[in-house]
């Protein structure tokens, strides 16, 4: 059974060519913040190759005062933000995890930022969490249950 996702209208859906749903990650940066309209955004980093998209997908990029600009796919109709890339994980996108279908069963292996988490968010003392944005070999062990 593929694993799916889709826009906030409909007009945008997206298969994984992966069996599970991805491991996802909770980043609770005044970016995410903001972008979400939420406490955090929930977030998957997977190989672009693995992402296929159909229907009208409008592209942005987001460049001035970035230390890595990044490009964002969203729906042409509705705005929802599906993914982004960046130059600090070429290859790779960021995929808004709540786009997916099945978002309701997401448990984020590890939270970052959580400096600037909201006060009255308790994360779980068992999940691995991060005040900034760890290194990448941090990351990936946190991602991969190593932690």
């Amino acid at each position: 059974m593929p694993i799916t996702g889709g826009c906030r209208c409909g007009a945008i859906r997206y298969e994984l060519a992966v069996e599970e749903l991805p491991v996802t990650y909770a980043c609770h940066c005044n970016d995410c913040q903001t972008w979400s309209g939420s406490a955090f955004a929930i977030n998957a980093l997977l190989p672009e190759a693995l992402l296929q998209i159909t229907g009208e997908v409008g592209e942005f990029s987001i460049d001035a005062g970035e230390r890595f600009p990044s490009q964002h796919l969203a729906g042409a109709a509705c705005s929802t933000r599906l993914a982004n890339r960046n130059a600090a994980v070429p290859g790779m996108v960021v995929l808004r995890a709540g786009t997916l279908d099945r978002s309701d069963e997401l448990v984020p292996a590890v939270h970052i930022w959580a400096k600037r988490k909201q006060r009255w968010l308790a994360l779980p003392k068992s999940t691995p969490s991060f005040d900034e944005t760890p290194s990448p070999t941090e990351f990936a062990a946190a991602l991969q249950g190593k932690v």
